[in-house]
């Protein structure tokens, strides 16, 4: 009877050897995407019994987001999602992907919460009542965390309170509201506390069992860390300063070729990573409009005016560029203030140069052959003649000089230069 009566409860318990694990920390993007589906997909092929994913996020794009918890909750193996180490937290476009969890899990000293969606580019005054863009996104994301709350039989009403309010609890609070399953302080007690565990899962009743199991841990990988940088806000930046500089350099000096191939291929990365992120139109535009007047400074005499006004057009537009609260991380800003003052010391010494150039005094045609190396080609009693940038000239000198010898050209007397030995 009692097996008859397990039967029908569809209950089924996992002896898997294998648990697959992988942990993320930082900002939700491309890059935390393409991870999750290389880790569910290594899970399959180990044959885990459940994966656990631990998170530590400030939030992200929401592209990603909804990308992750999709494959979150079409994955065949259970997904543990848990927020961990102590200190960590899921905000933002955490709290999404650990209401997706079939379980979720928090350790001690973490928090979730504050997930209500942020639009680059738009900014709400105060006394000012929310724009319908900002309405539509709230409301999105509100019914969108409902629908996982309702999935995974979360507490529904702090969900929604986490977006429309912007809420965040700690995970004591969590727990005694419903919006986790258990608290574990470690790896060691998560493992512990899951063997046994029981939860549903497509409609079937699903026991998990943790003895003697082996814990698989899959690691990022080159590809993965290579976007996961390009991903950044703070790399995307420093690859559109190397640019600028590689460009200019060639720019000042033609041919270099290093500084020339170093800039277009920080560019064309710069590039890339901007069409990965979201960004301030206006910000963009007045980076443009700085790299322009920079470039003119090269081009255009003027003394430094065009080239400080450009660095100051390139700071404000970095300070715009990109939004913390769509991504999760921003510009550092000792990188912009490190590139406005490198740029600052360049256009200085640039019209430093400038001005000495204009306090020198013009030599051209004859006056430019005093101080300049000659060499006797021909003698005829005291005269003689002397090959110079590329001409031949008549000569004089007080020394006798032999054909074939260098000279020093002293000073000009008509169409004569006055000559005396090259010492050796």
């Amino acid at each position: 009877m009692k097996l008859l009566v397990l039967f029908f409860t569809l209950t089924i318990t996992l002896f898997a050897s294998n648990i697959t694990h992988f942990s993320y920390d930082g900002a939700i993007n491309p890059a935390s995407s393409a991870f999750v589906k290389k880790s569910i997909k290594e899970a399959n092929k180990q044959n885990s019994q459940f994966i656990i994913f631990e998170l530590n996020t400030p939030g992200g794009l929401l592209s990603s987001t909804r990308d992750i918890v999709s494959q979150v909750l079409n994955s065949k193996i259970p997904i543990v999602v848990y927020i961990s180490p102590k200190g960590s937290r899921a905000a933002s476009a955490g709290t999404f992907i650990l209401y997706a969890s079939h379980i979720a899990v928090m350790s001690q000293g973490t928090n979730v919460g504050a997930a209500t969606p942020v639009q680059i580019g738009f900014k709400e005054e105060k006394d000012n009542p929310p724009s319908t863009m900002k309405t539509k996104g709230i409301n999105d994301a509100s019914a969108y965390i409902e629908s996982l709350a309702k999935l995974r039989n979360r507490n529904v009403q702090w969900a929604k309170e986490s977006v429309t309010k912007g809420a965040s609890i700690d995970s004591l609070k969590a727990k005694e509201l419903g919006v986790v399953d258990f608290i574990a302080n470690d790896l060691d007690s998560l493992l512990k506390k899951l063997d046994g565990f029981e939860f549903q899962m497509d409609n079937k009743k699903v026991k998990l069992n943790t003895k003697n199991s082996k814990v698989q841990t899959i690691e990022e990988g080159f590809k993965i860390k290579i976007l996961s940088y390009l991903s950044n806000p703070s790399i995307a930046y420093g690859l559109m300063l190397l640019a600028i500089y590689g460009i200019f350099f060639e720019l000042m000096s033609p041919g270099s070729i290093f500084p020339g191939v170093t800039g277009l291929i920080s560019g064309a990365l710069a590039l890339y990573s901007l069409n990965i992120l979201p960004f301030d139109t206006a910000g963009l535009l007045l980076i443009l409009i700085g790299i322009i007047l920079m470039i003119s400074e090269v081009f255009i005499v003027g003394f430094g005016i065009l080239g400080i006004g450009g660095i100051i057009a390139f700071v404000f537009g970095s300070l715009i560029l990109f939004d913390e609260k769509t991504l999760g991380i921003d510009i550092s800003l000792s990188l912009i203030i490190a590139f406005a003052l490198v740029s600052i010391a360049i256009f200085i010494y640039l019209l430093k140069v400038i001005i000495q150039e204009r306090k020198q005094k013009v030599k051209t045609g004859s006056e430019e052959l005093i101080g300049s190396c000659a060499k006797v080609i021909k003698k005829k009693d005291d005269f003689y003649k002397v090959e110079i940038h590329s001409e031949v000239w008549n000569a004089k000198s007080k020394e006798e000089i032999q054909v074939g010898k260098d000279v020093i050209v002293e000073n000009i007397d008509g169409l004569v230069l006055e000559v005396k030995p090259k010492k050796e």
